[in-house]
């Protein structure tokens, strides 16, 4: 990624506390992902990192579009120190990732539907395939360092038209971000709305830079303090 200043390519709502699933999104919000969601067409591995506690809302976003639109999509979560999928979607928290790298789980077992809902999904031909990331790991970066990583990457990869994943936030102290963004071939980054401007953006620009592989743009997560009730 160049030193230019990092493009703002979506924004979207941020989850609700009185909202179960974070990946419900407005009508809008699809609409609003509707463009990034064909720069991605190109792209089959696409992982996304950013603010803690956004990661999550915007990686779900960009994989239910792209689901929503018809592509065989999956989603993996790599965030193995701090996974938050499960509780999002109401998923089955375990088995996961971390249970696989520990060859506690096989590949069958940690692969979830997860069935959209609404008017903006009818053009899903098949659900949104989850692997959540299991039980917290305290060695999260040496697991992610695992050929079984690279295996498992690898596979759905070739399974699926699209796999977005969940990666480590920029915050996080050794989460494996280097690792899991180098079995990318995009990354995006997802921002809160007091980020994405002026020198927020361009720090968040230059700690993107340090990744192996180059960053597409932002995606914004929440509205602004004007349009807050």
């Amino acid at each position: 990624m160049s030193r230019r200043k990092l493009p703002v390519l979506a924004e979207i709502s941020a989850p609700r506390p009185s909202e179960s699933r974070a990946w419900s999104l407005r009508r809008e919000d699809f609409e609003a992902l509707a463009g990034l969601r064909k720069r991605l067409e190109d792209h089959r591995v696409v992982v996304v990192t950013g603010s803690d506690g956004l990661v999550a809302a915007a990686a779900l976003a960009v994989a239910g579009a792209a689901s929503a639109a018809g592509r065989r999509t999956a989603l993996l979560e790599c965030d193995l120190a701090a996974p938050a999928v499960a509780t999002g979607v109401g998923l089955a928290p375990t088995p996961g990732l971390h249970e696989y790298l520990r060859w506690e789980a096989t590949a069958p077992q940690i692969l979830q539907p997860l069935v959209l809902a609404g008017p903006a999904a009818r053009g899903a031909a098949d659900p949104l395939i989850c692997v959540v990331g299991g039980r917290p790991a305290e060695d999260a970066s040496t697991l992610l360092e695992s050929e079984s990583f690279s295996h498992a990457t690898a596979k759905l990869g070739s399974a699926y038209e699209l796999t977005v994943i969940v990666a480590p936030s920029l915050e996080g102290a050794d989460g494996g971000l280097e690792t899991v963004a180098a079995r990318g071939d995009a990354v995006l980054a997802c921002v809160g709305p007091e980020q994405s401007g002026g020198r927020a953006l361009r720090r968040l620009g230059k700690a993107l830079r340090r990744l192996p592989t180059a960053t597409l743009g932002a995606i914004v997560v929440g509205e602004p303090a004007a349009q807050r009730s």
